[in-house]
């Protein structure tokens, strides 16, 4: 998966690999970047840690914070969950006020925990399993992303209530429990807004072929029409997916997730039409909110190029609002700081507003643009909010209806 959004974190694991912490100022605060930098993971990593690091940049431009200036260290996590933890280890040992983890729970948690364990502050890049927060790591640790399930919420209201999709097959990818909630946010919303899943199937990311699926998904077809299919998966796995459903001639609309967002996996599907994403912002230069267009140009003009897809954005806004509560305690205190970030309700960002409380620190009603995504271009068409906050039952999947 070696693409653009690599681009530039090489160089900067680089530059503070052989020895982070030499040359610190002792009143520096330091940030750790417990991420992936090489494998499969590093897709997801890239554009979030280099977007972090716009912030940081920008931030001691403007004298930084509490008048330190902030200073970034990274270990790479080599998409592994055993080098995450020795990753995190590390960061920690140079004395991270906050560690960044991977952009996913599963491949995340293991440098979350670390931090967790010296009572410091974490955040996941952009991980959308509810568990990466207190649920799945402890009381100081955050996600910048809203939940995976909202995802799937999000396209199954938009889809019975702006598309008239009134049928509906679900294809889960079973490799991350990413994949798992996101379903889960289409199960429990499509049946609320009067729609019928009539079929659902399961695969692995790793699977080579998805014939078996792909004839059980005729044989329904041919009782009952589908109008789309909700695919549940990451890259690589929904990449593959996705190009042998259209080159068995389903040509269906196909609703994916924030995984599936970007131009750079698309020579994977060539000719793709009828795929919809739900995403945070966009990196395609048309996010309604100008502010966040803004940042994209900002982002382009630092690294050579705009973002490869909208995981670089929710980073960005969780910073503002961690810089903002640093300030406000006087302190980069884990429970001084996780206090005021749990005070914050509709709190405004360039993403839009902003809750957490001291049993949730992820998003669980944002605001969702809606991408058509494919033939090497994407583009917002329109924008939804769920009608109302995945309940906590459906957040952590011990129910979906």
């Amino acid at each position: 998966m070696m693409h653009r959004k690599w681009a530039g974190i090489a160089a900067i694991a680089a530059m503070l690999a052989l020895n982070p912490v030499q040359g610190r100022a002792a009143d520096d605060i330091v940030m750790g970047f417990a991420v992936a930098t090489s494998g499969d993971m590093a897709a997801y990593d890239g554009d979030s840690t280099k977007m972090a690091q716009l912030w940081i940049d920008q931030t001691n431009a403007k004298g930084g914070l509490l008048g330190k200036q902030l200073k970034a260290v990274m270990a790479d996590t080599k998409s592994d969950r055993v080098e995450g933890a020795k990753a995190g280890q590390r960061v920690v040992h140079d004395g991270a006020a906050l560690v960044f983890a991977t952009c996913d729970y599963d491949f995340g948690a293991p440098a979350a925990l670390q931090a967790q364990q010296a009572k410091i502050m974490s955040v996941f890049l952009c991980a959308g399993d509810p568990k990466a927060g207190v649920m799945g790591v402890g009381p100081f640790s955050f996600t910048s992303s809203n939940a995976a399930q909202v995802e799937g919420a999000t396209m199954a209201q938009w889809g019975m209530k702006k598309k008239q999709f009134k049928t509906a097959y679900v294809i889960l990818d079973e490799s991350l429990e990413y994949n798992k909630s996101a379903c889960a946010g289409f199960d429990w919303a499509y049946p609320k807004v009067g729609g019928t899943i009539v079929g659902r199937d399961t695969f692995k990311g790793a699977d080579t072929s998805l014939a078996s699926q792909i004839t059980r998904f005729r044989g329904v077809n041919a009782q009952t029409k589908v109008d789309v299919i909700m695919l549940c998966s990451s890259m690589p796995g929904a990449g593959s997916a996705l190009r042998q459903i259209r080159g068995a001639g389903i040509d269906i609309p196909v609703f994916g997730s924030q995984s599936m967002d970007g131009l750079y996996w698309q020579t994977a599907v060539p000719n793709l039409k009828d795929f919809y994403v739900p995403i945070q912002a966009s990196s395609y230069g048309d996010d309604p909110r100008p502010e966040v267009n803004a940042l994209t140009k900002a982002y382009a003009e630092k690294y050579g190029s705009a973002p490869a897809s909208q995981y670089a954005y929710p980073i960005y806004a969780w910073l503002d609002l961690w810089g903002k509560a640093v300030t406000k305690a006087g302190t980069t205190d884990a429970a001084a700081v996780t206090k005021v970030m749990e005070s914050y309700k509709d709190e405004p960002t360039l993403l839009g507003p902003r809750t957490f409380t001291n049993k949730l620190h992820i998003q669980d009603q944002p605001l969702e643009l809606i991408a058509m995504v494919g033939s090497g271009k994407g583009q917002v068409i329109d924008q939804w909010r769920i009608d109302e906050p995945v309940p906590p039952a459906v957040l952590y999947r011990l129910k979906t209806n």
